[in-house]
């Protein structure tokens, strides 16, 4: 298993969110930046049970994403058809509350598989075409805002069904440096909509209307709600805007900082709704990608910036601790 550096500090309370705080910002960006780019090996964690994690394969998924905000791992639970293997794994990072969707099942979990019936044939991800870069939910209403995800993988494709992952504090900094008003303007409240979904009875899913990047106002941690799509969606109409979303979707497409992975059976994702995608894929008779999702309205615990600066306390702790004692000369 590779190491994996320590929690990065957060020098002190202050946002490094707040586009009036530069110091904060330029703190908080140097430790993010420390580790990287990432090479997609550094965020994997071999376990054995993803239902049942030891102490130490908790801890090392944890990290990854305290400082990644996300961890892939690989399981024994290759082939496993168990619905609950998505909710148990979340359970154990205090992930409960879940969102069940109207194409979920009735437990709450998707079963992301091509399907040639009912309403979900409607639906990109229930079929085998790419799907762009998107946050999860990003159509929901702000009390039904997605925080974390898992995907676990039961059994992959015959050729493609490969995911990109950034994390969307990336996504924030290289924004932020490449012009701080980028930030501000996807931060306005009205930056974003989704039209509304119509079916047959009439009004399914009302406009959504909101920012791209937002700071929660109880923990102070960004989230973001994005997509890639070309249709079925309403950018604010400035300048500013119109230069921050370009700016955004060449980063996608172009940063060192995107990792991808193509998830084999027994394999998953534990996130902060990280910015995605998928490439398009090809199945075979008796042999069909399916994949386990569980979304969720919390965060992963233990990945708050109050939790990051006692990580780095205890680091220091320990460092102090295991260090021989001084001598005068």
């Amino acid at each position: 298993m590779l190491s994996v550096p320590d929690a990065p500090a957060v020098a002190d309370p202050r946002s490094p969110f707040d586009l009036g705080d530069d110091s904060a910002y330029r703190r908080w960006r140097e430790a993010k930046l420390d580790a990287y780019p990432l090479a997609i090996e550094e965020a994997v964690v071999e376990v054995g049970d993803p239902r049942a994690l030891t102490r130490a394969e908790h801890r090392a998924m944890l990290e990854r994403c305290r400082i990644y905000n996300f961890a892939v791992y690989a399981s024994t639970a290759r082939h496993d058809a168990d619905e609950g293997i998505a909710r148990l794994l979340g359970r154990q990072f205090g992930l409960t509350r879940l969102d069940c969707n109207w194409l979920a099942d009735e437990d709450g979990i998707s079963t992301l598989a091509v399907s040639g019936t009912g309403d979900r044939r409607e639906y990109v991800p229930y079929t085998d075409r790419a799907i762009k870069w998107h946050t999860d939910g990003y159509y929901n209403r702000p009390e039904r805002r997605i925080r974390a995800m898992v995907l676990h993988c039961v059994s992959d494709a015959v050729s493609g069904g490969e995911n990109a992952l950034l994390d969307h504090e990336i996504a924030y900094i290289l924004l932020r440096d490449a012009n701080p008003e980028f930030v501000r303007a996807l931060m306005a409240p009205d930056a974003m909509t989704i039209p509304a979904r119509v079916d047959e009875t009439g009004v399914a899913r009302d406009e959504q209307t909101g920012p791209v990047f937002q700071v929660d106002a109880h923990t102070g941690e960004l989230g973001m709600r994005y997509t890639a799509r070309t249709r079925s969606i309403e950018w604010k109409q400035d300048a500013t805007t119109a230069a921050a979303v370009a700016c955004l979707a060449k980063a996608l497409e172009s940063s060192p900082h995107v990792a991808r992975v193509r998830l084999a059976p027994g394999m998953g994702v534990l996130a902060n709704n990280v910015l995605h995608d998928r490439t398009a894929f090809r199945d075979a008779p008796g042999h069909r990608r399916l994949l386990y999702r569980a979304r969720y309205y919390d965060r992963i615990a233990g990945t708050e910036r109050a939790a990051l600066r006692a990580a780095a306390a205890r680091n220091i702790a320990r460092a102090r601790a295991e260090a021989p004692p001084w001598r005068s000369c």
